[in-house]
Order: C-alpha cells, then structure tokens, then sequence
C-alpha cells in the first residue's frame, strides 16, 4: 500500500525532531522517495511552523531531548572500607550500604585489621579486581599515618568519598570528596549544657588514637577557653588504651575531679564513659549527684544503669549522604568540583546531668 502524503510528513517530522536537523537529500533516501517529494513536504511543513528550512537542510524547531546516560555497570562493586570491631563506623557503614543497596549498586564490605596499611592493601587488591568505588574510614590513629595515605588515596582512580574523616587543609585528600560530622558543635553542645545547669568546673576524659578523638580535644580546649563562664577546665586520656601509645599508669578520673573541683565531665566514647563512670561510683562519686557526665558518641550511652546523656553524631546519615555522593560520582555528569558536607550533631538528655547544687 502506497503511503500517504500525511504519513510521509509524519516520519520526515519524527526524524528531525529526533536528530534535530537533517539533510534533505538524507531524508529522500531513508524514504525512498525524491528529492522533490521532500522539498514538497518540507516546504509544506514549514509553512504549518513545524520545522525551518535550511540550504539543503531541515530543523526541528522542538529543542532535541538528550540521550539518557548510560547505566553504569553493575559488574563492578562498590567497598565499604572501615577498621575492624568499630561500632561507631557500623551504624555509619549502614547508612551507606542502605543508600547504595536501594540503588541496585552492589556493596562489598571489608574490615580492615588493625596493622599499619592495611586499608591500602585492601583498596588497591579490590581495585585490580574492578571496584569502581571507594567508601573509607581509615584508622589514622597518629598524623603519620594519615600522612602515609594521603597519596595513594588520593590518587585512586576511582570515585573516593571519606566517611567521618577530615583531612588536613592543603592534603592531597584536601581534593577529595568527604562527609563528616561537625565535631567542634557537638563539643560546643555538651560544654553548653554543662553550663546552663550552673558547672563551672569541666573535664574532657577522651581518646587521643583517632581523628575524631583528636578534634574533640581541639574544639574542648578552643571553647572552654573562649568561654567566660568556664572557671577551670582540664583535658585527660580517657583509658590506659585511648593513645596512640598504651599508658601503664593512668591518673584516676576521679582524683582529677577532686583536686580541680570539677562537676562536669565530657566523656569520649560511649564504652570508656560507662566504665569511668563505674569507677567514679566505686570512689564515692556519684553520677549525677556529685557530678554531671556526657558522653560522646551515642552508640550505648543510653544503656548504662544511669542513661547518660550524650552527644549524637547522626552516624547512619553520614553513611548515607556519604553513599549518595559516590552515586553522584558514578552516574552525574563528569568534572564536578569535590565536595565536603559537614553535618551537625545532637544533645539527647538523659540521667547522668542535672543542676548543681552548692
């Protein structure tokens, strides 16, 4: 059956739009028709103000709509990278998986163990294996040895987001794309806290082997000392372990709290707070009555047999907003400058705070 004139128009129609512009003499031949026949229509065309004419050519005068991008492949899985028996990074690494699983991207996890390098081992042997994506928490429990992976790292050619790690200004992860949480104001929450129930007197009873325990003796020391209403304020290593070094001999919390006269105490993390404050009971010091305590972290404060107050780093929403920008690193466009979303945390108030009394 011989197409009718309408017909043809239709498809001459349907091809420019679809490509935007095209030759008549192209036109003619994917029709099987002449080249008059085209001209004819065209001009028709063009006089109903549905496509312009060219010297020789034809364009759509609808705006021509972009190709979809191409699905990634899914044969290559994204790593979850994160040290061994950490269970603040697990309520991070969940978030992320969550957010990576619910868009069909298949997630590896491996724990790194506790040996100097051992994330590069792990990174470099899964990217000859054709991950094409990197979520890391390295351990960096010294400046040295964040320096030892700035490099590397940083030269991974693959989408490389740092999860609730802030490298040094000027690194080479400086470049990298990272989501962390706002330390400084998690500190500032719990001082703050302390001193609107009248403590003026505070302790920070923190790590000192991660980065996190690094930033919060930074911020505790830059606020305390920024703050009128602070009379004292001391930082102490929370438990023999929580350097960089092991410490044979700790000086006890509660000799410290006796001879400054300190009611508040800031603790980091969770586990350590709770056996600070089990000593402290076994020294006559009772929590909150002689003295007030938050914890750091959140992830079993509230199970201790006084709910301790704490300070909340939304964990899983790091892992997530950390997952989503790999996303964006695997299927947006490409030369997007890095990004570093920094999220703030909460005050939740419970048992171990409550106004001093003189």
């Amino acid at each position: 059956m011989r197409e009718s004139g309408e017909d043809r128009r239709r498809r001459i129609l349907a091809v420019v739009e679809s490509r935007g512009q095209a030759r008549v003499t192209e036109l003619a031949a994917e029709l099987a028709v002449s080249v008059v026949t085209v001209r004819r229509d065209v001009e028709e065309l063009a006089a109903a103000g549905r496509l312009r004419r060219g010297h020789g050519v034809v364009r759509s005068l609808v705006p021509r709509r972009p190709e979809p991008a191409p699905a990634p492949a899914e044969d290559g899985p994204v790593v979850l990278v994160v040290p061994e028996r950490h269970a603040y990074l697990t309520e991070v690494l969940h978030g992320a998986r969550a957010a990576l699983e619910a868009a069909d991207v298949r997630v590896v996890l491996h724990p790194a163990p506790q040996v100097p390098g051992a994330e590069r081992t792990i990174v470099e042997r899964l990217l000859a294996d054709d991950a094409r994506g990197v979520l890391i928490a390295p351990r960096w429990r010294g400046v040295g040895t964040e320096e030892a992976d700035d490099g590397w790292l940083a030269a991974a050619d693959v989408p490389v987001v740092l999860m609730e790690r802030r490298p040094r200004p000027g690194s080479a992860l400086h470049a990298r794309d990272s989501v962390c949480t706002d330390h400084w104001y998690g500190v500032h929450l719990a001082v703050t806290h302390l001193l609107a129930l009248g403590h003026r007197r505070i302790v920070l009873a923190a790590r000192d082997d991660s980065p996190t325990a690094r930033a919060l003796r930074a911020a505790f020391g830059d606020i305390c000392a920024g703050r009128p209403e602070v009379e004292d304020w001391t930082v102490v290593l929370s438990a023999p372990g929580a350097g960089q070094e092991p410490v044979r001999e700790l000086r006890p919390l509660a000799d410290v709290l006796r001879e400054r006269a300190a009611t508040g105490v800031v603790m980091h993390g969770d586990v350590d707070a709770l056996m600070l404050v089990q000593q402290l009971a076994d020294a006559g010091i009772s929590v909150p009555g002689d003295c007030s305590v938050v914890a750091y972290d959140d992830v079993v404060a509230a199970l201790g047999s006084t709910p301790l107050t704490a300070i909340a780093p939304p964990k899983a929403e790091v892992g997530r907003l950390a997952a989503e920008l790999l996303l964006e690193r695997l299927r947006g466009p490409a030369g997007r400058p890095p990004r570093r979303i920094t999220v703030l945390p909460e005050l939740k108030v419970r048992g171990s705070t409550r106004p001093l009394i003189d």
